[in-house]
Protein backbone atom coordinates (compact mmCIF):
# COMPACT_ATOMS: atom_id res chain seq x y z
CA UNK A 1 0.00 0.00 0.00
CA UNK A 2 1.27 3.47 -0.91
CA UNK A 3 1.99 5.64 2.14
CA UNK A 4 -0.24 8.77 2.10
CA UNK A 5 1.74 12.04 2.19
CA UNK A 6 0.38 12.97 5.61
CA UNK A 7 1.73 9.78 7.23
CA UNK A 8 5.28 10.36 8.57
CA UNK A 9 8.04 8.06 7.36
CA UNK A 10 8.63 5.30 9.90
CA UNK A 11 5.07 5.46 11.26
CA UNK A 12 4.05 1.98 12.40
CA UNK A 13 7.63 0.66 12.17
CA UNK A 14 8.43 -2.43 14.26
CA UNK A 15 9.07 -1.94 17.97
CA UNK A 16 11.86 -3.20 20.17
CA UNK A 17 10.34 -3.51 23.64
CA UNK A 18 12.37 -4.09 26.79
CA UNK A 19 10.17 -5.73 29.42
CA UNK A 20 11.87 -5.81 32.79
CA UNK A 21 11.25 -6.01 36.51
CA UNK A 22 12.62 -7.76 39.59
CA UNK A 23 13.13 -11.52 39.63
CA UNK A 24 9.91 -13.52 40.24
CA UNK A 25 7.64 -10.63 39.22
CA UNK A 26 6.08 -12.83 36.53
CA UNK A 27 7.67 -11.82 33.21
CA UNK A 28 8.04 -15.43 32.05
CA UNK A 29 4.41 -16.23 32.83
CA UNK A 30 3.16 -13.12 31.03
CA UNK A 31 5.23 -13.79 27.92
CA UNK A 32 4.13 -17.43 27.87
CA UNK A 33 0.51 -16.23 27.97
CA UNK A 34 1.21 -13.87 25.06
CA UNK A 35 2.38 -16.87 23.03
CA UNK A 36 -0.72 -18.87 24.01
CA UNK A 37 -2.95 -16.01 22.85
CA UNK A 38 -0.96 -15.87 19.58
CA UNK A 39 -0.40 -12.14 19.84
CA UNK A 40 1.68 -10.85 16.91
CA UNK A 41 4.96 -10.37 18.77
CA UNK A 42 8.36 -12.00 18.50
CA UNK A 43 9.48 -12.91 22.01
CA UNK A 44 13.26 -12.63 22.20
CA UNK A 45 14.92 -15.22 24.41
CA UNK A 46 17.69 -14.28 26.83
CA UNK A 47 20.84 -16.40 26.95
CA UNK A 48 22.26 -17.43 30.32
CA UNK A 49 25.13 -19.46 31.72
CA UNK A 50 23.09 -20.77 34.65
CA UNK A 51 21.79 -24.35 34.48
CA UNK A 52 18.11 -24.88 33.63
CA UNK A 53 15.59 -25.54 36.38
CA UNK A 54 13.54 -28.74 36.31
CA UNK A 55 10.61 -27.25 34.37
CA UNK A 56 12.68 -25.13 31.96
CA UNK A 57 13.38 -26.03 28.34
CA UNK A 58 16.30 -24.72 26.31
CA UNK A 59 15.00 -22.25 23.72
CA UNK A 60 11.73 -21.66 25.56
CA UNK A 61 12.51 -19.83 28.83
CA UNK A 62 16.20 -19.18 28.05
CA UNK A 63 19.02 -20.21 25.76
CA UNK A 64 21.26 -22.15 28.16
CA UNK A 65 24.86 -21.82 27.00
CA UNK A 66 28.34 -22.49 28.32
CA UNK A 67 30.52 -19.78 29.78
CA UNK A 68 32.90 -20.27 26.83
CA UNK A 69 30.12 -19.58 24.31
CA UNK A 70 28.98 -16.54 26.25
CA UNK A 71 32.54 -15.18 26.43
CA UNK A 72 32.89 -15.61 22.66
CA UNK A 73 29.68 -13.64 22.07
CA UNK A 74 30.98 -10.83 24.28
CA UNK A 75 34.27 -10.73 22.37
CA UNK A 76 32.40 -10.58 19.03
CA UNK A 77 29.96 -7.90 20.26
CA UNK A 78 27.09 -10.27 19.50
CA UNK A 79 25.11 -9.39 22.63
CA UNK A 80 22.78 -6.41 22.82
CA UNK A 81 23.52 -6.31 26.55
CA UNK A 82 25.00 -8.63 29.14
CA UNK A 83 25.29 -8.66 32.90
CA UNK A 84 26.43 -10.87 35.76
CA UNK A 85 23.26 -11.25 37.83
CA UNK A 86 22.87 -12.09 41.52
CA UNK A 87 26.59 -12.92 41.61
CA UNK A 88 25.73 -16.28 40.09
CA UNK A 89 25.44 -16.32 36.28
CA UNK A 90 25.70 -14.30 33.07
CA UNK A 91 22.60 -13.16 31.19
CA UNK A 92 22.49 -11.45 27.80
CA UNK A 93 20.44 -10.81 24.66
CA UNK A 94 21.86 -12.15 21.35
CA UNK A 95 21.75 -9.46 18.65
CA UNK A 96 21.30 -11.69 15.59
CA UNK A 97 17.79 -12.93 16.38
CA UNK A 98 16.60 -9.42 17.25
CA UNK A 99 17.91 -7.96 13.99
CA UNK A 100 16.32 -10.75 11.97
CA UNK A 101 12.88 -10.32 13.57
CA UNK A 102 12.91 -6.52 13.13
CA UNK A 103 13.96 -6.96 9.48
CA UNK A 104 10.88 -9.16 8.98
CA UNK A 105 8.75 -6.29 10.30
CA UNK A 106 7.96 -8.01 13.61
CA UNK A 107 7.61 -6.24 16.94
CA UNK A 108 10.15 -7.73 19.36
CA UNK A 109 9.89 -8.08 23.14
CA UNK A 110 13.01 -8.91 25.14
CA UNK A 111 12.97 -9.61 28.92
CA UNK A 112 16.38 -8.73 30.40
CA UNK A 113 17.14 -8.20 34.06
CA UNK A 114 16.77 -4.61 35.29
CA UNK A 115 20.41 -3.59 34.97
CA UNK A 116 20.53 -5.07 31.47
CA UNK A 117 17.32 -3.29 30.51
CA UNK A 118 18.80 0.03 31.62
CA UNK A 119 21.83 -0.66 29.43
CA UNK A 120 19.67 -1.35 26.37
CA UNK A 121 17.58 1.75 27.02
CA UNK A 122 20.70 3.90 27.18
CA UNK A 123 22.41 2.55 24.06
CA UNK A 124 19.61 1.63 21.61
CA UNK A 125 17.74 4.51 19.95
CA UNK A 126 14.00 4.04 19.75
CA UNK A 127 13.66 1.27 22.33
CA UNK A 128 10.43 1.17 24.35
CA UNK A 129 10.98 0.22 28.01
CA UNK A 130 8.31 -1.22 30.30
CA UNK A 131 8.86 -1.99 33.99
CA UNK A 132 6.73 -4.73 35.53
CA UNK A 133 6.24 -4.56 39.30
CA UNK A 134 4.22 -6.37 41.98
CA UNK A 135 1.30 -4.66 43.77
CA UNK A 136 3.21 -5.00 47.07
CA UNK A 137 6.68 -6.13 48.12
CA UNK A 138 5.14 -8.92 50.20
CA UNK A 139 3.75 -10.46 47.00
CA UNK A 140 7.22 -10.49 45.48
CA UNK A 141 8.77 -12.00 48.61
CA UNK A 142 6.19 -14.79 48.55
CA UNK A 143 7.13 -15.59 44.96
CA UNK A 144 10.86 -15.50 45.73
CA UNK A 145 10.28 -17.94 48.60
CA UNK A 146 8.55 -20.37 46.20
CA UNK A 147 9.19 -23.90 47.59
CA UNK A 148 9.45 -25.20 44.02
CA UNK A 149 12.66 -23.16 43.71
CA UNK A 150 14.62 -24.15 46.82
CA UNK A 151 17.24 -21.65 47.97
CA UNK A 152 19.17 -20.90 51.11
CA UNK A 153 17.99 -18.06 53.36
CA UNK A 154 21.16 -16.13 52.46
CA UNK A 155 20.33 -16.43 48.78
CA UNK A 156 16.73 -15.37 49.38
CA UNK A 157 17.87 -12.31 51.32
CA UNK A 158 20.27 -11.41 48.51
CA UNK A 159 17.45 -11.63 45.98
CA UNK A 160 15.15 -9.53 48.15
CA UNK A 161 17.82 -6.85 48.54
CA UNK A 162 18.38 -6.84 44.77
CA UNK A 163 14.61 -6.54 44.19
CA UNK A 164 14.40 -3.49 46.47
CA UNK A 165 17.23 -1.82 44.55
CA UNK A 166 15.59 -2.66 41.22
CA UNK A 167 12.17 -1.33 42.24
CA UNK A 168 13.83 1.95 43.18
CA UNK A 169 14.83 2.37 39.49
CA UNK A 170 11.30 2.31 38.06
CA UNK A 171 11.38 5.99 37.06
CA UNK A 172 14.16 5.27 34.56
CA UNK A 173 11.66 3.50 32.29
CA UNK A 174 8.84 4.61 29.97
CA UNK A 175 5.91 2.68 31.45
CA UNK A 176 5.01 0.91 34.69
CA UNK A 177 2.69 -2.11 34.65
CA UNK A 178 1.51 -3.72 37.90
CA UNK A 179 1.29 -7.51 37.60
CA UNK A 180 -1.22 -8.82 40.14
CA UNK A 181 -1.43 -12.49 41.04
CA UNK A 182 -4.20 -14.29 39.19
CA UNK A 183 -4.66 -11.44 36.67
CA UNK A 184 -2.17 -12.44 33.99
CA UNK A 185 -4.52 -11.70 31.11
CA UNK A 186 -5.08 -8.16 32.40
CA UNK A 187 -1.31 -7.61 32.39
CA UNK A 188 -1.01 -9.07 28.89
CA UNK A 189 -3.69 -6.82 27.44
CA UNK A 190 -2.22 -3.77 29.18
CA UNK A 191 1.14 -4.48 27.53
CA UNK A 192 -0.59 -5.03 24.20
CA UNK A 193 -2.41 -1.68 24.49
CA UNK A 194 0.83 0.17 25.29
CA UNK A 195 2.61 -1.34 22.30
CA UNK A 196 -0.22 -0.68 19.87
CA UNK A 197 -0.39 2.95 21.01
CA UNK A 198 3.38 3.36 20.65
CA UNK A 199 3.28 2.07 17.06
CA UNK A 200 0.95 4.96 16.27
CA UNK A 201 2.89 7.67 18.10
CA UNK A 202 4.14 10.40 15.79
CA UNK A 203 7.83 11.22 16.12
CA UNK A 204 8.93 7.91 17.60
CA UNK A 205 12.61 7.28 16.92
CA UNK A 206 13.48 4.33 14.66
CA UNK A 207 15.06 1.30 16.28
CA UNK A 208 18.76 0.76 15.56
CA UNK A 209 20.16 -2.49 16.98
Amino acid sequence: MVRPPWVPEGYGAPLLVVLTGPAAVGKTTVLRRMRELELPYHIGITATTRPPRLTEVDGREYHFVSTETFDAWIAQDELLEHAFVHGMAWYGIPRAMIRAALARGEDVIVPPEVQGAATVRAKVPGVLSIFMAPPAFADLEQRIRNPERPATEAEIQRRLATARDELARVREFDYLVINEAGRVDETVWTLHAIMQAEKRRIGRMPVVV
